[in-house]
């Protein structure tokens, strides 16, 4: 199937091509008919997959037709909103708009927090058709009276979970009240659980349903691997890996923003060109940061799970987990940064003893093992993975009884995933001390 097929005007269909699109994928095949019929859409698809054209090219589509059949005069007024949790997804969708929309004389914004307001107001002053926002910055210029939705007919709320999961719903559910009750809707989400659901029929009205993979699974074309290493080895593991030249560039993902600026600078003064993002970070310095990383000027973007939604970089060969994400879901969307659009992608972990409960309940998450590397030089061995081992137990004890500081490898296993029990008895590889990667994975797997 082309984008010709999916009746597209000549506009879009122009600039589609400008940007070397051919071919739509699954969500944009599904989404984009419905859309176009004015039906409001219940969307699920895992990151990567293409959503953000999916709703962005017939919005545009829409309102273009409806612009040429018009004589309205006057200010422009805001027709359609699209909702995103973080600023660097709203920044992307907006890039999508502008590319997409560029010969339809259409005009879109984004706002968001963190920066001045006064080129935003500007904007709309200005009058736009297009506002994309984060529920924040959104209320707030609604509150000061720049921001009038009266006239919204099309809504979109992306990335459902994610706005769940970062305490927004509050904030959407405000925005709701003031939406005119007759408007199409449209909810994407990368997870269906039941409270995004209950938020769903809230919002929707008889929507259509596209769902083009399982939930929560991960991209075929990522090739993704697992190295066990000691927590203090780990930047001595990432340098190693970075003297491999076939690693262009590497978004590496860390849990805190400390440990993010920690990374970046480690491997800054060992000669590997890095920046860190994170929400500490001014909005000028992460835009700064992202440019600079899509340019390739610098190798190495350390980045918490703020960006794991938002970035955006086309033919990024690795995503690194320098750190394993306590939720399985976060997984998901941080390797979906590489192996975009049908591109193949390296995702590559490090897992120290203590984060083995969260690889078991990734590899639980996703119906599949992960790959171990061992042939590395920094292996953990049978003694490390029993030590972790009693440490868990010991913390899910304390737990248990109500007593104790809470644990924190948040592991809901008495031993680590992917470590020998009792602290012997597996098989090692040569001379490495570590157990053999076919018994970790087993271990991995009984403790998902």
């Amino acid at each position: 199937m082309t984008f010709e097929d999916l009746n597209l005007i000549e506009p879009i269909l122009k600039a589609l091509k400008t940007e070397g699109y051919t071919n739509p994928t699954p969500i944009q095949q599904k989404s984009i008919p419905l859309i176009l019929q004015k039906k409001d859409l219940l969307g699920c698809a895992q990151t990567g997959t293409g959503k953000t054209a999916a709703f962005s090219i017939p919005i545009l589509q829409l309102l273009h037709e409806q612009q040429q059949n018009s004589d309205q005069r006057g200010p422009r007024k805001i027709k359609a909103l699209i909702l995103t949790p973080t600023r660097e997804l709203a920044l992307q969708i907006g890039e999508s708009l502008t590319s997409y929309g560029k010969h339809t004389g259409l005009k879109s914004t984004v706002v968001f927090g963190g920066v001045s307001q006064h080129p935003q107001t500007t904007a709309l002053k200005a009058g736009i058709d297009i506002l994309v926002a984060t529920p924040g910055r959104l209320l707030d210029l609604m509150a000061q009276k720049y921001v009038h939705l009266n006239s919204i007919e099309m809504f979109v709320l992306d990335e459902a979970d994610r706005m769940l999961d970062m305490g927004f719903v509050n904030d959407v559910r405000k925005v709701l009240k003031v939406l005119p009750e007759k408007k199409q809707s449209l909810f994407f989400s990368a997870t269906m659980a039941p409270e995004i659901i209950k938020l769903a029929n809230t919002i929707l009205v008889n929507p259509s349903q596209v769902e083009v993979t399982p939930i929560s699974s991960t991209v075929n074309t990522i090739k993704q691997a697992v190295y066990y290493v000691k927590k203090n080895d780990k930047k001595n593991l990432l340098l190693h890996l970075l003297k491999d030249g076939s690693i262009d560039r590497a978004l590496v993902f860390t849990r805190t923003k400390h440990g993010a600026d920690r990374v970046a600078r480690d491997i800054s003064k060992a000669g590997v060109q890095a920046e860190a993002i994170h929400g500490n970070k001014s909005q000028n310095a992460r835009v700064r940061a992202l440019d600079n990383f899509k340019k390739s000027q610098t190798r190495v973007l350390v980045a918490t799970d703020i960006a794991a939604r938002g970035i955006d970089v086309d033919e990024l060969s690795h995503v690194i987990n320098f750190e394993l994400p306590n939720e399985p879901e976060t997984y998901v969307h941080r390797i979906g940064r590489t192996g975009r659009a049908g591109a193949s992608g390296v995702a590559l972990s490090f897992c120290d003893a203590e984060e083995t409960p969260y690889l078991a309940s990734i590899q639980k998450l996703i119906s599949k093992s992960v790959p171990v590397i061992d042939n590395h030089p920094f292996p953990l061995t049978a003694k490390d993975f029993a030590e972790a081992a009693s440490t868990i137990k010991q913390q899910k004890q304390q737990k248990r009884g109500g007593g104790g500081r809470r644990p924190s490898s948040g592991g809901g296993s008495s031993r680590p995933a992917g470590g020998p029990r009792n602290g012997g008895g597996s098989s090692q590889d040569n001379r490495s001390g570590a157990p053999r990667s076919e018994n970790r994975n087993r271990f991995a797997k009984s403790n998902a």
